[in-house]
């Protein structure tokens, strides 16, 4: 049976829908988007290595008893978010602190994580594979199971020249694969460009947004990059403090990062710990202002006073953030599927 899927597996990286040309790997910076933080200088960009890091992605060789993906928490159809559950789930079903955070335009990203415990895109798949709760897993164990399989034998010398596997190279592929998801072709951002039109009901969204949300999500990533709370009183079962778990500072106490809010629609559950199921129930958080009051900002208490009308407005507006281009890029798919 295993032979069978690898069989098949392989097979399909050779259809063309799957194929990755140098075309695909062209990274280009959006029309208005700043300078990117990670610029794949020490890490040039080839088809080969974007389909290494594209299958161990999808692989969960990675994980301790091999069960568990990036894929089983990041999902395609949710911006690469988790839509099944509140929390992420591991290996051995054991369930995690945190709702799982999208993966778009991290390149442009200053930290990673809810509580930006890491702050470079090669690093971060560290901190899932090796936590026990999710992948269980350490490098020593990863690179054991990599130089035994034909398959990434192969893909590596074909990415790097030789047959070398390390742990450098796999985060590189990752990185690859993760750095090219770039979303910026929503109808929001052809408004921008002036190739669309909103509705009233979404311009009017737009305008409200820009007067009392985009202090902390800032356009065109919709994140400032920072950390703040959010107003949520904490949940008695997690006893999650946010950044503080990081910095060990007071200040950073309930404190987490500003997500974007790019493809939001598709992102659901919502916040740190995945307590709102849908966006009006996170409106009527920001407008019912009933905070928990440590560590909050300014900016926050002036949404507070957001009507019934601009509420329906705002979330009229951030429907205008999907963009179906990037969700349903070809290259981004799961070619073992």
């Amino acid at each position: 049976m295993l032979a069978a899927i690898l069989l098949f597996s392989d097979f399909a990286e050779d259809n063309p829908y799957f194929r990755i040309t140098a075309k695909d790997v062209e990274f280009k910076i959006p029309k208005g988007f700043p300078k990117p933080v990670y610029d794949f200088k020490n890490n040039k960009l080839s088809p080969q290595a974007f389909v290494l890091g594209r299958r161990l992605f999808y692989d969960p060789i990675l994980s301790k008893d091999s069960s568990t993906s990036c894929t089983s928490c990041h999902q395609r159809i949710a911006t690469f978010a988790h839509i099944d559950h509140p929390l992420s789930h591991g290996i051995n079903s054991l369930i995690g602190k945190r709702n799982v955070p999208a993966i778009q335009n991290v390149v442009w990203g200053e930290s990673f994580m809810w509580d930006g415990g890491v702050n470079n895109l090669e690093v971060q798949p560290l901190s899932p594979i090796t936590n026990h709760v999710e992948m269980g897993e350490d490098l020593a164990g990863v690179m054991k199971k990599l130089k035994r399989n034909s398959y990434y034998r192969k893909a590596f010398k074909e990415a790097f020249g030789d047959t070398l596997i390390s742990s450098e190279r796999m985060l590189k592929a990752i990185a690859q694969f993760t750095g090219m998801m770039v979303s910026a072709n929503s109808k929001y951002d052809r408004f921008i460009r002036h190739e669309d039109t909103l509705s009233q009901i979404e311009f009017n969204g737009l305008m409200v947004f820009r007067e009392k949300c985009a202090k902390c999500h800032r356009e065109p990533l919709f994140t400032d990059e920072s950390f703040k709370s959010s107003g949520l009183y904490p949940d008695s079962s997690l006893l999650d403090k946010g950044r503080a778990i990081i910095t060990g500072r007071s200040n950073d106490e309930y404190t987490f990062k500003v997500p974007s809010l790019r493809n939001i629609e598709r992102t659901y559950p919502y916040m740190h710990d995945g307590r709102f199921r849908n966006l009006d129930q996170v409106l009527e958080h920001y407008a019912k202002g009933d905070f928990f009051m440590v560590n909050i900002r300014p900016e926050l208490l002036e949404a507070r006073n957001i009507s019934t009308l601009e509420k329906k407005e705002i979330i009229a507006f951030l429907k205008t953030l999907t963009d179906n281009d990037f969700l349903y890029d070809r290259r981004f798919a799961d070619p073992t599927y």
